[in-house]
């Protein structure tokens, strides 16, 4: 074989790869390999590494360390100890990523420079960083060497497909930057939609967490940080749940925590310290129960003022208005339209009567320098008073609130 032979070999390779693929065999290649790597970000780093909610096995664990290696180069240390410092100060001036204080387009462009901004702060690696691999492999190759991984990438690529598979790995090195750093981070916390009055801004982008591995599910991440199941709604559905199940199916996984399930038991006649301690436990999802009735009420309105006539009059706006914003915690409310909406319930014994049991209610957990005794006795005059009220909402509550049970 001559020279020529030779050189046109290497250009045929270089043309077409190896691999002989077509342009949707390519694009298969390229969808799973993306999505083994969000697998890996939100299995390994994320639910297990950054909120210890689950052990994996060695196998599962070395292999989700290897293929982020060569395919985002980013050091496990790095990553849990930015992450954990975003829920630590989240939406503060010293969260490293939040769009509510460096702006939504700063967070979707720069996300993964804000990133590696971080990941040089020793501080952040020191308070936030511990209890991450430290073996000898990570010390001497994924650290030491994080780029070597990305590279070798770069090589099996353009081997497997020819000059495309460097479009191939361009792909994936874009994939996390613009997923993770851009839209978990930066839509996360800006747009979506809120199973729960989290204390930040964080939001479900989508009920079906498919693309990014379930982490569209942001809100009930950060309203249930631990759990290693990001779903919480029937109509929800978290694909790295699935991938957890099935290693766990196959003794490679042991979950240590999920959210917890309100469950409701025979409704006690008067409530109790055990009923505190249920109302507590499960504080978040009887305040979307709250939110949602709340919902119902303003759209009673809306029906009153319809058979009223006056649909479209300013009253109708202003209840609109209250239908989107009174079931959210007082400081979600933008500022703009909280005038509107205190003329909504001025208008509404029902909601006003609502809204300040709301409020009494949840003091019963925000209320520190008090003690069980007197809280307890808070819970049942409040369960007594939403009783009496004459509105359906609360003593339905007030019954819920009764049954509940750890």
């Amino acid at each position: 074989m001559d020279i020529y032979q030779l050189w046109m070999g290497f250009v045929n390779v270089m043309a077409d790869g190896l691999a002989g693929a077509s342009a949707w065999q390519t694009l298969a290649y390229t969808l799973v390999v993306t999505h083994i790597t969000i697998a890996s970000v939100t299995i390994f780093l994320h639910r297990s590494q950054a909120h210890r909610s689950l052990d994996l096995g060695p196998v599962p664990s070395h292999f989700f360390r290897f293929w982020l290696w060569m395919t985002t180069g980013m050091i496990t240390k790095e990553w849990v100890a930015i992450h954990r410092k975003h829920h630590a100060k989240c939406e503060t001036e010293d969260d490293p990523h939040s769009p509510q204080t460096r702006g939504i387009r700063t967070v979707l462009l720069e996300g993964s420079e804000l990133y590696r901004a971080e990941a040089k702060v020793q501080e952040t690696l020191s308070k936030y960083g511990h209890n991450t691999p430290d073996d000898w492999i990570e010390r001497n190759l994924y650290t030491r060497h994080s780029a070597l991984g990305v590279s070798l990438m770069l090589i099996i690529n353009v081997l497997l497909f020819g000059a495309i598979g460097a479009a191939v790995w361009a792909v994936q090195m874009l994939w996390i930057p613009i997923t993770a750093a851009g839209i978990i981070n930066g839509i996360g916390h800006w747009w979506g939609y809120r199973n729960f009055e989290a204390v930040d801004a964080s939001t479900n982008i989508s009920p079906w967490g498919i693309i990014i591995g379930g982490e569209e599910l942001h809100n009930n991440h950060h309203t249930y940080p631990t759990s290693a199941k990001l779903s919480v709604k029937p109509h929800e559905f978290d694909i790295g749940w699935l991938y957890i199940r099935i290693l766990q199916a196959l003794g490679q996984a042991t979950v240590r925590k999920t959210a917890p399930v309100l469950k409701l038991g025979e409704v006690r006649q008067q409530a109790d310290g055990k009923t505190l301690e249920a109302l507590i436990h499960h504080r978040y999802e009887v305040m979307a129960d709250y939110a949602a009735a709340l919902k119902r009420a303003c759209g009673a309105e809306l029906d009153r003022l319809r058979e009223q006539g006056r649909k479209g009059s300013e009253s109708w706006k202003q209840m609109l208005i209250a239908h989107r914003w009174l079931p959210r915690d007082d400081e979600k409310v933008p500022q703009g339209v909280k005038p509107q909406v205190a003329v909504a319930m001025a208008s509404s014994p029902v909601l006003t009567k609502l809204v300040d049991m709301r409020e009494e209610l949840r003091q019963l957990w925000t209320r520190t320098n008090v003690s069980r005794e007197q809280l307890v006795s808070d819970l049942q005059a409040w369960c007594q008073r939403a009783e009496e009220s004459g509105i359906a909402a609360l003593q339905e509550m007030s019954l819920r609130v009764k049954a509940a049970r750890v």
